[in-house]
């Protein structure tokens, strides 16, 4: 992907955590892996199989936020969002990344909690270790 082609309105915030999404929620959930976050959708990895959501499909998925306090701490906030699929790449033969743009947006802009993307990086990598 060129970054100089960045059209993103908004600084997303890129971390590994699960991912629950299904066509209908009453339904088996199939798990991925988050890629990014913003206020009006994400990104995530999933397996390349007949799980795999398609671009228009509707989907909701279940996820957990990041939210950083002060001085170091954070809380993880949790989150179910109905929205359309825009976009869905393969990776690899195994793994496809899938775009989702939500119906109703997150109360706040992930990706904007840091003073910078490497202060952000910084302080999800506490939360990994």
């Amino acid at each position: 992907m060129n970054e100089n082609n960045e059209r993103r309105r908004e600084q997303r915030l890129r971390y590994h955590w699960p991912v629950w999404f299904a066509e209908d929620f009453n339904e088996t959930l199939s798990q991925g892996q988050m890629v990014d976050v913003s206020s009006g959708g994400a990104a995530f990895t999933c397996h390349a199989d007949e799980n795999c959501p398609y671009p228009g499909q509707q989907v909701t998925a279940r996820f957990s936020v990041p939210c950083f306090g002060p001085e170091g701490s954070f809380d993880m906030a949790s989150f179910t969002r109905s929205g359309s699929i825009c976009r869905v790449d393969n990776v690899n033969r195994f793994l496809r990344r899938v775009a989702v743009q939500f119906a109703n947006p997150l109360p706040f802009k992930p990706g904007e909690q840091a003073d910078s993307e490497s202060d952000a990086q910084q302080k999800l990598k506490a939360v990994t270790i």
